[in-house]
């Protein structure tokens, strides 16, 4: 869901996915408990939705996927991204 959230984001700033050219950087922020060491596994879903839809090419990506003990309106996946648009 974080995924689609980030997707419908970047679809209103430039209108249209098509644009993409690569997904550069993709860095996920995981609310969790002290002891939880799969964050990974938890980035992995937003990593393979974006293979599925872009393609492994236009959508391999460098990527952190961090446990934090906090994120915005308490929303257990953040993910932010850095992308290369066509002109």
């Amino acid at each position: 869901m974080a995924t689609l959230a980030v997707l419908g984001s970047v679809k209103r700033a430039i209108g249209d996915l098509d644009r993409i050219a690569a997904w550069l950087r993709v860095d996920g922020y995981v609310l969790a408990a002290p002891d939880f060491n799969r964050t990974t596994n938890v980035v992995n879903g937003c990593s393979a939705l974006l293979h599925h839809i872009f393609g492994r090419e236009a959508a391999q990506h460098a990527r952190t996927a961090m446990g934090v003990a906090a994120t915005p309106l308490s929303c257990p996946v953040v993910i932010a991204a850095e992308l290369a648009l066509k002109k």
